[in-house]
């Protein structure tokens, strides 16, 4: 029996893909449907998409799927056909990445979530399905000429703070299932406005845009395929694309240019900077922006305590990491004082 788990070591992976030069492309694609085994159906997707070479993240649970691949061109229809053998997957729309070179993912996982996306709701009481007005990319900009127009960023923090729609409220927060009801607080006066919604590929706005109807807002709207499909029709059509900056993504790349535009700046030395970056001092690996010559300057690091530490040797780090709390177990991903200046940024926190 084949296996239903890649157990490869990381870093052999990491190896691996970056001396393939096999022409890859980067999808995504999420579905809400009403699963009866999970489990069942993870196997065998696994399986399924094994066959056909595909790396990348998948997360499917009783009310759907949630995916981020990689895909072998040559091997694309073989894709399209095994995702058309599934009924509720056969047809579905497939945003393909802005930016790619290809080495979005090093191996495939498909897991077994509660839910395709973390929200915190109780699904059992509203109607998933009454979701909010669908807008193509010239619609939006025709909607978003009228200043009485409310947009609302959907997705977190750390990748708004990259890149936005021009006048977008962005809410700081680090999941999704903050930004529900702090959204609603925020517009509880707007419950007639035209509000638009968007997130990266556009599933965090289908559950949020039912929820919000179902909370009374009467005017909601969502962008069809989030921005990254919001990208692709824009330049398909040649008219103005409202997103600055760069699109956060949740992969290997951890983001993608759309518009020259650098929007945020290094997290260490303030300079305009929009490059994510982990902490090189495994015990970290926070989330943060970091450019290159801080890069070179801090070791990739996030703090002067990461640098240190990480020129240790490898025993002595393994005995320290146990004890020692950095930047990246301390706080979330990005949320921590260094957003407030580079000389917080290497407090070291005991």
């Amino acid at each position: 029996m084949k296996p239903l788990h890649n157990r490869v070591n990381r870093h052999v992976l990491e190896e691996k893909i970056k001396a393939d030069s096999t022409p890859r492309t980067t999808l995504s694609f999420y579905k809400y449907y009403h699963l009866r085994n999970p489990h069942l159906f993870r196997d065998h997707f696994y399986l399924l998409l094994s066959e056909v070479g595909v790396l990348g993240r998948i997360y499917v649970s009783y009310e759907g799927i949630n995916a981020q691949v990689s895909v072998p061109d040559a091997k694309m229809n073989d894709f399209k056909d095994a995702l058309s053998t599934i009924t509720f997957l056969d047809g579905i729309r497939l945003n393909r990445a802005i930016e790619d070179d290809g080495k979005s993912f090093i191996k495939l996982i498909v897991r077994i979530r509660e839910k395709i996306v973390a929200d915190g709701l109780n699904d059992k009481t509203f109607d998933v399905t009454k979701k909010g007005t669908y807008l193509k990319a010239e619609e939006f900009n025709k909607l978003t000429d009228n200043p009485d127009t409310v947009v609302v960023d959907m997705r977190n923090h750390y990748e708004s703070e990259v890149g936005y729609f021009k006048n977008a409220i962005r809410p700081d927060v680090e999941t999704f299932r903050e930004a529900l009801p702090y959204v609603e607080k925020l517009l509880e006066d707007k419950k007639e406005s035209h509000i638009i919604m968007y997130c990266t590929g556009g599933i965090r706005c289908e559950k949020a845009s039912a929820y919000y109807r179902h909370k009374g807002f009467s005017n909601i709207y969502q962008v069809e395929g989030g921005i990254i499909e919001y990208t692709r029709r824009a330049r398909e059509l040649g008219i103005e694309n409202k997103f600055l900056g760069k699109n956060f993504v949740f992969d290997e790349r951890l983001g993608e240019k759309i518009s020259p535009d650098t929007v945020s700046n290094c997290h260490q030395c303030g300079a305009p900077c929009d490059t994510h970056v982990n902490c090189a001092n495994d015990a970290c690996h926070i989330l943060f922006i970091q450019c290159p010559e801080c890069a070179a300057r801090m070791e990739k690091t996030c703090s002067e305590k990461c640098m240190e530490f990480n020129r240790l040797p490898r025993e002595e780090r393994e005995i320290l990491r146990k004890t020692l709390v950095f930047n990246g177990t301390k706080f979330g991903k990005g949320r921590y004082k260094a957003h407030k200046g580079s000389e917080q940024l290497n407090e070291v926190h005991d």
